[in-house]
């Protein structure tokens, strides 16, 4: 029973059950190959215990889509409190937090590029979004340089285009490499493509 600030812990645990459950389900099926059913069974709970919560599929994917778009806002803001002073070994940081934000909305983030829900209002929601956090990050990554880039968006995408992809090789494929190493890597280039590299001590 709700209380009078809302639902009590039962509830919230219940309601925070299918949420992650349809995460996990949305990464291995994608948003279009799951079902209600397919939540509800892997939950362990009935299809009313569902509609209780939620009225269907895409509200459970749409506060998904909220939780990770908070994050991304998160952890770009967190290299901006870095960019006037960060070195290749902070970056390196930020590159391993980034991976861990993947962890946990990696499933989300696949299944919004490749099998969202695929009505127009949504999609152009989608595009907004992703350009707004694109422009954010471009715009971060260089701060420090003398000649910020005429357009942020396009350098935040380049950014983020490597950051997921090396997540999906890594977490999804399973390519024989070693994380720490990647994400070496990564921040060597994000370092020197911005031209923010600074002393690695």
């Amino acid at each position: 029973m709700a209380g009078p600030t809302g639902p009590g812990p039962r509830a919230a645990r219940t309601r925070a059950a299918i949420v992650e459950t349809a995460r996990a389900l949305f990464l291995d099926l994608g948003y279009a190959g799951t079902s209600v059913a397919d939540i509800t069974e892997a939950c362990g709970i009935s299809r009313a215990g569902f509609y209780t919560y939620f009225r269907r599929k895409r509200e459970v994917f749409a506060e998904l889509g909220r939780a990770s778009y908070q994050a991304t806002l998160e952890i770009v803001a967190r290299l901006g409190e870095l960019a006037t002073s960060w070195s290749e070994v902070q970056v390196r940081e930020w590159v391993a937090e980034y991976f861990g934000y993947m962890d946990v909305h990696g499933a989300f983030i696949l299944a919004a590029r490749l099998s969202a829900p695929t009505d127009a209002d949504f999609r152009a929601d989608s595009q907004r979004t992703q350009v707004r956090v694109a422009r954010m990050l471009g715009t971060v990554l260089h701060t420090p340089s003398a000649q910020p880039p005429a357009q942020p968006e396009i350098a935040g995408l380049v950014i983020i285009a490597m950051l997921e992809q090396a997540w999906c090789q890594l977490r999804i494929l399973r390519v024989p490499v070693a994380e720490a190493d990647l994400v070496n890597q990564i921040a060597a280039i994000i370092t020197s493509w911005t031209g923010t590299r600074r002393p690695t001590g």
